[in-house]
């Protein structure tokens, strides 16, 4: 069981960035896809989420700049980040819920700072 995430970086207030999340090892399309972010000094946040059946959620923080997709095909989640500002920067963390036992696995994370 392997969770994968990449496509963070070093960006410009304003800027955009797609993460990945890449999965392998279980049966992805019976799995709930988190993203979270963690901040120095600050607690784990649950940023969006995207369910088995294309349901998501998103922080209101985030709200209306990031979007979530699946690509069951590529075993692959994607957040779409834009109009990102320096309170974004944090290290990025996908997660995995298995919707029938709630079993979860982490990502190790990809680090996103905003410069402004």
């Amino acid at each position: 069981v392997q969770l994968q995430a990449f496509g963070g970086g070093l960006v410009q207030a304003g800027g955009s960035l797609r993460l990945s999340c890449t999965v392998s090892g279980f049966t992805f399309d019976e799995r709930a896809i988190g993203w979270f972010r963690q901040a120095p000094g600050r607690q784990r946040e649950l940023v969006a989420r995207i369910t088995n059946t294309g349901s998501t959620y998103y922080a209101d923080s985030v709200k209306g700049r990031f979007a979530i997709s699946r690509d069951n095909a590529k075993n692959t989640v994607y957040l779409q980040m834009t109009r990102l500002s320096p309170e974004d920067t944090a290290v990025y963390y996908c997660k995995a819920r298995d919707v029938f036992s709630g079993y979860e696995n982490w990502g190790q994370g990809t680090q996103v700072t905003v410069s402004s």
